[in-house]
């Protein structure tokens, strides 16, 4: 029997890996979810009906625990029952917004940093053969990339093209010396112990630098889940809101299938203490006023949408993923799906749904 653990097993990108790795790989999954995201964000983000979805689709090869990441001797009992048999851990639990962090740091910074050091202490004591991958973001450069040569164009901000990150921001960026949101730093810690682990331990662990992630089963808020919340709201008629820099700021999104291929990949040859930025690049990238466009050319109505002058603490002007050292180590991966694409699949996965509701509600966005 080979097991992967997968934290966050009902949202998004874990539930996708769970499938993934069952039906692809063969692996029995062990998901480890207890629906913090309601707690965050409201019943509508709720992870249960996911969760739901999934017990269904993968039955037998699945097993579910509803505990908290923090409880170190719960999280320590799951591990060890399973012991060497689990070949992979995907750690994607967290508090994921930069937005809620502010209103209760504790436990941001106790989800987020304690949570993964509970997880990676686990992985090291019962299982310290298995495969480690870490879902970080971007928000660990803090606002450095504001500090880019960016150049104003009519519909997004670009930076010079004689730049070195002319193609895409690199890992050798500072994290040092900026403003990182009280998220980011949770993230921060989190990041530089999964690198630990694999240095000091030589366990094989790797940080995904992510930015937009992002999928037609992602359960998009306002504070979190840029393009889905977009799409839900130009599909309902919901008012939503643009904050700052003209509305012009630009972000690559990932589809969340693409990811979980990257995930295989280090999988299958596995390295140590490993960071990647991880986005859709040049190959999928968007600016807000873009997104809009897109998606009311895909919903065929106008969007309702306002603009406030004041931009969130932090937020990147500019941020384009470069996927070049991923690459270099994987040549066979790459971007399969673009904005468009991703921006339709949303629509027709969710339209049935979201446009008999047809209820307006306000609400604002954050672009993480």
């Amino acid at each position: 029997m080979s097991v992967a653990i997968i934290t966050g097993s009902a949202g998004l990108i874990g539930s996708e890996a769970a499938v993934f790795f069952a039906e692809s790989r063969g692996l029995d999954i062990v998901g480890i979810d207890n629906d913090m995201r309601a707690r965050f964000f409201g019943e509508e983000a709720s992870t249960s009906a996911s969760l739901g979805r999934l017990q269904q689709r993968l039955g037998k090869k699945y097993t579910h625990f509803p505990t908290d990441i923090r409880d170190q001797p719960a999280i320590s009992k799951i591990f060890a029952k399973y012991g060497r048999d689990v070949s992979l851990v995907v750690h994607t639990a967290a508090q994921p917004s930069h937005d809620w962090a502010a209103t209760d740091p504790t436990t941001d910074f106790t989800v987020n940093a304690n949570g993964t050091a509970v997880v990676l202490e686990a992985t090291w004591r019962a299982a310290p053969n298995a495969v480690f991958l870490f879902t970080s973001t971007n928000k660990v450069y803090g606002d450095t990339p504001n500090r880019l040569p960016l150049i104003e164009l009519e519909k997004r901000w670009e930076i010079d093209p004689a730049h070195q990150y002319a193609g895409g921001i690199k890992e050798d960026m500072s994290i040092d010396a900026t403003l990182h949101s009280l998220f980011g730093a949770s993230k921060v810690a989190a990041d530089i112990l999964v690198q630990e682990y694999g240095r000091y331990f030589g366990m094989k662990t790797a940080c995904f630098r992510g930015g937009c992630l992002t999928g037609p089963n992602h359960a998009g808020t306002a504070l979190h889940g840029f393009l889905a919340y977009l799409m839900k709201c130009a599909a309902t008629g919901q008012p939503y809101t643009v904050h700052g820099y003209q509305g012009k700021q630009v972000r690559d999104n990932i589809h969340s299938a693409d990811l979980i291929a990257a995930f295989n990949a280090f999988f299958s040859a596995p390295r140590s203490g490993e960071v990647y930025n991880m986005g859709g690049g040049r190959d999928s990238n968007c600016s807000m006023m873009e997104a809009i466009e897109l998606s009311e050319e895909i919903t065929g109505r106008p969007m309702s949408s306002t603009y406030s002058n004041t931009n969130r603490i932090g937020d990147h002007i500019w941020w384009i993923s470069s996927n070049d050292r991923f690459k270099g180590h994987y040549p066979e991966w790459k971007i399969r799906r673009t904005v468009p694409m991703i921006l339709r699949e949303i629509y027709e996965h969710n339209k049935e749904r979201w446009e008999p509701a047809g209820k307006v509600r306000a609400g604002s966005a954050a672009v993480t």
